[in-house]
């Protein structure tokens, strides 16, 4: 499945755009952007299980670090301090990686 089979190619690009320079990406904004904010459960799980890579359950930093590109392979990697910033927000549990429903939580803030 690709991510544009649930969100508009255009709002992912529009998104994108948004956040080129480095430390600009905003996790919420980036999420209200690509329409994901509005979608269901189910839509949003579709999108985390493209995300996780590796298929075991959880967004890890490794993954975070190639965010973007999983929405356009001509993004940018997140720096450091987004990585950084993106796993405190969504780590709720503080195992150190980001699970389905804690994505959830972070989609829906």
């Amino acid at each position: 499945m690709a991510i544009t089979d649930i969100l508009s190619a255009k709002d992912i690009e529009s998104a994108l755009s948004s956040c080129q320079a480095d430390g600009s990406f905003n996790y919420k904004s980036f999420f209200s952007m690509i329409g994901l904010s509005s979608k269901t459960p189910d839509q949003i799980k579709k999108v985390f299980a493209i995300l996780d890579q590796d298929n075991n359950g959880f967004i890890e930093e490794e993954e975070l670090h190639m965010f973007l590109k999983n929405f356009s392979s001509s993004a940018r990697a997140l720096t450091p301090t987004e990585i950084k910033d993106f796993m405190t927000a969504g780590d709720s549990d503080g195992d150190g990686k980001i699970g389905m429903e804690e994505f959830q939580a972070m989609v829906k803030a």
